[in-house]
């Protein structure tokens, strides 16, 4: 019951928010600034470098966003969010677009009047134990205390897999990834639970990862991707499209080295039609012809993104796996340009 309230809150707040919000673009525009939801700090996804200035693979979105829209990646305000603040700031107006791993459900959708643009990231949820533990499998965790960030998809799917296997276990609740991790090593709980690449994310910060493990179970389905208010179409259209530009730069080899050399060269329709060199697309988002070609050269093709945060050659290490391209055999797959 205490969930419908907090989804019926935010749906009702969405509706006021998103009937004034139509004209975000216009705002941004006259701002100056994108104002973008991240996370509270996920190395390679979204935190603080030792300057203070913002990077990772969520961030990314966020500067290739203001890269095409006020042709400056770097005019960005980053807010950061909790798993329990994230949506109210977007409902509200505080954020104009929201890149913090949240993950494309139903009632977040429809429910909570919420539009997502896109999947950036194809997750599922894993479990990770200290080694010394001596568990293989997250079906001995049975009677495990379990430190879980409220107000996520998280918080229910480990209710759901203890319960459909007949095992019981204690949450510890959480707000934040940093405090997950002094609670976990600290011995306040057995068992951190988040989105696979969250783990591996903090596991890379740990003095010694290899003392802990990350259990081969993936329990769910967790598509992440940014997200906009409902009602806000011109918006969206431009968040959407701007993240499939990324993708559809790696698979048409537009790097952001060669970004302004192919654009110029190419005899390729779809590489022209994406830089801007032939059709009007930018036109038809109320931005100018080069708009894509300005977010591949700030931040690179979703390859160079991934590679670059969170990929084999960091200390994050994820592999491409569902990530990679369709023509590699993952499921990443741009819409046509046309």
């Amino acid at each position: 019951m205490k969930k419908s309230v907090f989804l019926g809150t935010i749906a009702a707040t969405a509706l006021v928010a998103g009937a004034a919000s139509a004209q975000t673009l216009a705002e941004v525009q006259e701002r100056g600034v994108l104002n973008c939801g991240v996370t509270t700090g996920l190395t390679g996804f979204a935190a603080p470098n030792a300057e203070g200035e913002w990077e990772g693979f969520d961030v990314a979105v966020c500067r290739a966003v203001a890269a095409a829209v006020l042709g400056d990646a770097s005019a960005v305000e980053f807010v950061p969010t909790t798993g329990q603040t994230r949506f109210t700031a977007l409902a509200s107006g505080e954020i104009d677009l929201l890149a913090r791993n949240t993950t494309w459900t139903f009632s977040r959708d429809v429910d909570l009047a919420f539009e997502f643009v896109g999947i950036n990231y194809y997750d599922g949820q894993g479990f990770m134990v200290p080694r010394e533990l001596g568990v293989s499998s997250a079906l001995e965790l049975d009677g495990a205390t379990v430190c879980i960030q409220t107000g996520t998809t998280t918080e229910l799917n480990l209710a759901d897999f203890f319960a459909s296997n007949n095992m019981s276990y204690e949450p510890v609740p959480i707000e934040t990834n940093a405090e997950a991790q002094q609670q976990y090593l600290a011995g306040a709980c057995d068992v951190y639970t988040t989105d696979a690449s969250g783990l591996a994310a903090t596991r890379a910060t740990f003095e010694d990862p290899s003392a802990h493990v990350v259990l081969p179970e993936i329990v769910s389905k967790e598509p992440l991707g940014p997200l906009v208010r409902h009602g806000d179409n011109e918006w969206g259209d431009i968040a959407r499209w701007t993240l499939n530009a990324l993708i559809a730069a790696e698979e048409l080899g537009v790097t952001s080295a060669n970004v302004g050399e192919i654009g110029a060269s190419t005899e390729n329709p779809e590489i022209r039609r994406l830089l801007g060199t032939e059709g009007d697309l930018g036109a038809m988002l109320g931005l100018d012809a080069d708009w894509a070609a300005r977010a591949i050269a700030a931040v690179g093709n979703y390859g160079e993104i991934f590679e670059g945060n969170i990929g084999e050659s960091t200390p994050i290490g994820l592999a491409r796996g569902l990530n990679a391209q369709w023509t590699d055999g993952g499921l990443l797959y741009a819409p046509p340009f046309r």
